[in-house]
């Protein structure tokens, strides 16, 4: 006896619907059978693995009216209510804006779609510069944007199922706001094959089948194929994550070029032009490239002078204008502050850095690093600290510490301490601290700054229990179907 003289109660109500020869979609089955999708899902696979019938993937994108077209549906388009204005008796921008038929946001685009796309009225010019409507004999037309709003209204369509003109009006309506909404709904196409009719003539029909379809049980311990679907990196998975995290603390998203000039990623943050880190062994500089517009000429002074004072030497314009790869995210921050003026915000930044130095199990040249900056007239190393353990308690980490630590441009600052509970102790993770005023007065900015980052690989080790960075990104497929996609 082989697989296909044994079928289940569900896959015999499948090949029930299909012996007729007529292909069909798994809504219309779910409809026609009783089945839920889930016993459907289950009898097609197992019929698919006999071979008795062909699956067939599609999708149909389906559209809907949005919020403006809904509100067109209860008062008319706008070029609908200008012609409704200008029939009452209203003949000038002016006097239309007083009736309260159309509003200033509105009245513009009325104007011209109905002048010309649609050519319902002409437009003249009174003594006092005013413009008047006249309207054109087309005005009581119905435009085929109106009449696919209204054909919509009705029940969500099908874009297959749409004419040419309404096409053309579909392309018209996607260029307004919150008209149409259009959502891509994927499906299966079934039919039987002649094995499968064969396997039908030969098998008793689950007589009437008297109990409901629902209560047919589903072996749920039967074994099944593993299937590997396409996904995101789990890098990328946490990268989203810690975006959802800053957003939901109430942080602004901001991006920042990869390759910097000098001046914003060393000496706008008060790095003297002679540390080491500045140097080769130690960061990625574009040989032979400068940028002579790196910032204003205010803050150009500002820095210059400052260095001058604190580091007791002179200051090389040219060595600041030279570019590099970003070997932090600090500077897109930093610049977004002083060329904007703000006073108070709350911004974040996630991007690519780059280090020039030797990988190890630990140390990427490569890496990912996340920041959050705080401005405001009252902000405090208390709100800091507050602010990175309300991150960390929304990643999942609860033990959290604080020790004192030196970085070049904040003053006071502090190292996060986490406890990894895989390494039973405590592990540094993310620098923090108050930007010293030697960063923030070259620049105009006014108030204190508070900042706290580091790099994503190092939470991504703790999340997936590595003991190596290099390993999320060696692409080992074991490991990366391992990974849970939710993480509890």
């Amino acid at each position: 006896m082989n697989d296909t003289d044994i079928l289940h109660p569900i896959e015999k109500v499948i090949l029930g619907e299909l012996r007729f020869g007529r292909p069909l979609s798994l809504d219309t089955m779910a409809s026609t059978t009783g089945l839920n999708i889930d016993q459907l899902r289950r009898g097609i696979e197992r019929l698919k693995f006999k071979g008795c019938i062909h699956v067939r993937e599609f999708s149909k994108t389906i559209i809907s009216l949005g919020s403006n077209g809904l509100e067109a549906i209860d008062k008319g388009m706008p070029e609908r209510r200008l012609i409704n204005a200008l029939k009452a008796g209203y003949k000038d921008l002016k006097s239309i804006k007083k009736s309260g038929l159309l509003d200033g946001r509105d009245l513009e685009a009325a104007v011209n779609k109905a002048k010309i796309q649609n050519r319902w009225i002409k437009q003249s010019t009174a003594e006092a510069g005013d413009r008047i409507f006249i309207l054109n004999e087309s005005a009581d037309q119905t435009s085929q944007e109106e009449k696919l709003i209204e054909r919509i209204s009705k029940q969500s369509i099908q874009i297959s199922d749409l004419s040419q003109e309404e096409l053309n009006a579909l392309n018209l309506l996607r260029k307004r706001p919150n008209f149409v909404n259009e959502i891509n709904h994927k499906d299966i196409q079934l039919e039987v094959t002649p094995l499968g009719l064969q396997v039908y003539d030969r098998t008793d029909l689950l007589p009437k089948l008297s109990s409901k379809l629902s209560d047919i049980p589903i072996d749920v311990i039967s074994r099944v194929s593993s299937a590997y679907p396409g996904r995101t990196h789990p890098l990328t998975d946490l990268i989203e994550e810690i975006k959802e995290i800053f957003v939901s603390l109430g942080f602004t998203e901001i991006e920042g070029e990869t390759i910097q000039p000098a001046f914003w990623n060393f000496d706008a943050l008060f790095i003297p032009q002679d540390h080491p880190a500045r140097e080769m062994q130690d960061t990625f500089y574009l040989k032979d490239m400068k940028r002579i517009d790196t910032a204003r000429s205010q803050q150009i002074q500002g820095v210059s002078q400052t260095h001058n004072k604190w580091w007791n030497y002179t200051w090389d314009l040219a060595k600041s204008e030279r570019l590099v790869l970003r070997t932090h995210t600090t500077p897109v921050t930093l610049r977004y502050l002083a060329d904007n003026g703000t006073e108070n915000a709350r911004i974040f930044s996630i991007g690519k850095v780059f280090r020039n130095e030797k990988m190890s199990y630990k140390h990427l040249v490569e890496f990912s690093q996340v920041e959050g900056v705080v401005t405001g007239s009252n902000v405090s190393l208390t709100d800091l600290m507050g602010l990175q353990t309300e991150f960390y308690k929304k990643l999942g980490i609860k033990r959290v510490k604080f020790w004192p630590t030196y970085f070049p441009y904040t003053e006071p600052s502090l190292q996060s301490m986490i406890f990894n509970d895989n390494l039973d102790r405590w592990v540094e993770l993310f620098g923090m601290g108050i930007f010293r005023p030697q960063v923030t007065e070259p620049l105009g900015i006014i108030n204190p700054v508070l900042a706290w980052g580091g790099g994503i690989e190092r939470i991504a080790m703790l999340r997936f229990g590595l003991s190596d960075v290099r390993e999320i990104y060696n692409n080992k497929l074991d490991w990366l179907r391992k990974i849970a996609k939710c993480q509890l």
